[in-house]
């Protein structure tokens, strides 16, 4: 994603900022939830003038997520919305003057309920856009000829898309050990042969293997909200606090069906975490978390965005692989994400109704 991808919203400003979608047409009845998600970022070890970084929830509207409003607080400081509209994606930039503590305090409002697929048409525009190659989605070389193998005698993209969903399955693993939810650098997982990692690789090759194959998918960023009301210990929120709680899911676009949920990181993190661990194929919550997750997901969980290779507003470093955790700038350079001790942030999620 270039900068000039980017549609700026909104003045600078050194108080609140406020960005607000169309009021969903549903009955609020009709399975809808509103939660409320804070995020609160502190830079700890300022240097010259600090920049910050935070995702806002989706910038557009989809069957299972309505965005109603993303406000933003940082005193003494100046911060704006960027949008790019192509990846639902919504940024709220600060920048902070040396001498200034820079907090800066981002307010999602969203309604979900439980995707099921469906939606309007997509155009063809944006479906080449969900068919391109990444940095860290390639669709030539070794993840072609994957892609190839696997879906090997199938006849539609349906067949194409569930194929690439029980491989994944079937062959990769969680990795407890990944730092954060992973790179996606798919490449290098299908290169090593070491098939283990997090969300944001296991659903990075699923996404990477159905665009190789021709059929449109893009990675959904995001964070779990609330507990699992199927029952699931391990696909929830535990607490109000929602910090670690980030997750990133996967759609593929499907004919009549259009953008379809999916979601094989999540099997692969019920069979190592729900109690009491250690599950295999065969087990039976297993067997029931594969067959959902070809087709739906629980919405305790909000979207962010559909964006790779985001170049950060005002940044003279590297884009980022995905923008899911806030992000940070010093004169000293990009501070470490997950590095508490430079970089404080709490993330907490509340249901309104």
């Amino acid at each position: 994603m270039n900068r000039r991808d980017f549609l700026r919203v909104g003045v600078a400003l050194a108080g609140a900022g406020r960005l607000l979608a169309q009021d969903p047409k549903d009955d609020p009845k009709d399975g809808w939830r509103t939660f409320e998600v804070t995020t609160r970022v502190e830079v700890r070890q300022p240097s010259g003038t600090t920049r910050v970084w935070v995702p806002a929830a989706l910038g557009v509207n989809t069957p299972y997520q309505r965005t109603l409003a993303n406000t933003f607080q940082c005193d003494g400081g100046t911060a704006q919305m960027v949008e790019s509209s192509a990846d639902g994606l919504a940024i709220v930039s600060a920048e902070f003057p040396a001498g200034v503590k820079p907090v800066l305090t981002v307010t999602s409002r969203v309604m979900t309920r439980d995707a099921h697929g469906g939606g309007p048409k997509a155009s063809p525009e944006e479906l080449r856009h969900f068919l391109r190659a990444t940095r860290y989605l390639p669709t030539d070389g070794i993840v072609k000829e994957t892609a190839a193998a696997i879906t090997e005698g199938a006849a539609t993209d349906t067949d194409k898309a569930r194929a690439i969903y029980q491989w994944i399955v079937e062959n990769t693993h969680r990795d407890p050990k990944t730092r954060g939810c992973g790179l996606g650098d798919i490449r290098f997982l299908l290169e090593s042969r070491d098939l283990g990692g997090k969300c944001a690789d296991l659903n990075a090759l699923f996404v990477g293997l159905a665009r190789a194959a021709g059929v449109p998918a893009r990675d959904v960023y995001g964070i779990r909200t609330a507990k699992s009301q199927l029952g699931y210990q391990s696909l929830g929120a535990s607490s109000a606090i929602v910090t670690k709680a980030q997750h990133c899911r996967a759609e593929v676009y499907l004919g009549e069906q259009g953008w379809t949920p999916v979601d094989p990181a999540d099997v692969r993190k019920v069979m190592l975490e729900e109690p009491p661990g250690a599950r295999g194929l065969d087990d039976e919550i297993v067997r029931q978390a594969r067959a959902r997750l070809f087709g739906s997901w629980e919405m305790n969980w909000m979207a962010y965005n559909f964006a790779h290779d985001v170049a950060l507003p005002g940044s003279s470093g590297k884009a980022v692989p995905f923008l899911m955790y806030p992000q940070a700038e010093t004169a000293e350079g990009r501070v470490d994400s997950l590095d508490a001790d430079a970089f404080y942030y709490e993330i907490t999620s509340r249901l309104l109704e």
